[in-house]
């Protein structure tokens, strides 16, 4: 509903102050609205999602390598298949600097997505899915450190690094177990992240690795009793603040599609087919290989849903565009064109998908039941 509202208030006279009130407005010297929820709320939701993933890696769906590898063979096969494509569209051409563009998962949109579809999918994805969107994240922002990065802040890394050291010693070695002596070293953290050149909504997975996930006297345990305060702050004002300030995308703008033709086909098949592909690719054969374990009471078809989910890029495809594409407004719009246009297919392919899905299975059953008599 906000990324609705976004694009109708972005295409209507509202769009100047649409435009104006994230991005003209300081909360800090260099540091706007739209930065605070991208930079610094958005790393509360990747904490959250830590928190998840590190609760199941200890006791749950990923708590043997073979559990825990296929969401990461998964992704490696996510990030690998849509380069391949993108590349093979845009081999000698201006736009393969965009490589970045299509091997992205907006994690906070997947998940929403999958929410607004949970009853209609397996729950138990939900972890495979925010296993997978992590992991891809973070290899997009080491491309994103590697490729397009002008400079690292060293002062940066070797804070964070420090910060890091002393919250896995406040684990380990005092033992300490109250929330806010993590809180406070975490906005520290997410500081140093900050100013390291990398993108700060990585301090929330590390914050979320140091937090203890021992319980005290039958209490539950500080990993998931942040896991469980900050859980609905994220459904229901990160999110959501996330989808209205990020996708106010202008469709009326002027575009020669002769010129960018590659750089957007090559966009919209790599998320929209080379997505669910890799991921499917990757994860079967390793599985039939025994490298890695599918997981329990999931079947390939919900597997492919994921996949599909996955190819939704949005806001992190259009982070690496603006980058990538910096010194041509044109190519930026038209990445972000066929951002969208990618989200969307995607979007309605994971229904249509679990709409045939059903009807398979119910005439499976009809026709067991049919041949029972």
């Amino acid at each position: 509903m906000s990324t609705i509202i976004a694009i109708i208030v972005a295409n209507s006279p509202l769009k100047e102050l649409y435009h104006h009130v994230f991005s003209g407005i300081n909360i800090l010297p260099n540091f706007n609205v739209h930065m605070l929820i991208n930079d610094l709320l958005m790393a509360i939701f990747f904490l959250v999602a830590g928190c998840e993933i590190k609760h199941e890696l200890l006791h749950g769906n990923l708590s043997t390598f073979k559990k825990a590898s296929f969401p990461v063979i998964g992704a490696i096969g996510g990030v690998t298949i849509p380069a391949v494509i993108f590349i093979i569209f845009n081999y000698q051409t201006k736009f393969v600097n965009g490589i970045g563009v299509p091997i992205s998962t907006d994690i906070a949109f997947a998940v929403g997505i999958f929410m607004i579809l949970k009853n209609k999918l397996n729950p138990g994805l939900k972890v495979f899915l925010l296993s997978l969107a992590v992991v891809d994240d973070l290899i997009s922002i080491l491309v994103i450190g590697i490729a397009y990065s002008s400079h690292i802040n060293l002062l940066g890394i070797v804070g964070a690094l420090a910060i890091m050291c002393i919250l896995v010693s406040m684990n380990k070695i005092l033992k300490i177990n109250k929330a806010w002596p993590y809180l406070l070293a975490g906005i520290v953290l997410w500081y140093f992240v900050y100013i390291s050149g990398i993108h700060s909504t990585i301090s929330g997975v590390l914050l979320a690795i140091a937090l203890p996930s021992r319980s005290l006297k039958n209490e539950i345990s500080l990993l998931n009793l942040v896991q469980e305060k900050f859980s609905p702050i994220c459904n229901y004002i990160i999110l959501p603040l996330f989808a209205f300030s990020n996708t106010g995308i202008n469709l009326g703008v002027s575009i020669n599609y002769s010129e960018v033709n590659t750089l957007m086909s090559g966009i919209v098949i790599a998320l929209v087919v080379g997505k669910p592909l890799g991921i499917m690719l990757f994860t079967y054969v390793a599985t039939k290989l025994h490298i890695t374990e599918k997981p329990q009471n999931t079947s390939w078809s919900s597997i492919l849903q994921v996949g599909m989910l996955a190819g939704i890029g949005f806001t992190m495809s259009i982070f690496v565009a603006e980058i990538a594409f910096g010194y041509s407004i044109q190519i930026i719009d038209a990445a972000k064109i066929s951002i969208l246009i990618a989200a969307m297919a995607s979007i309605g392919l994971t229904y249509t998908t679990i709409i045939l899905s059903s009807i398979l299975s119910k005439i499976h059953i009809f026709s067991r039941v049919s041949s029972g008599r």
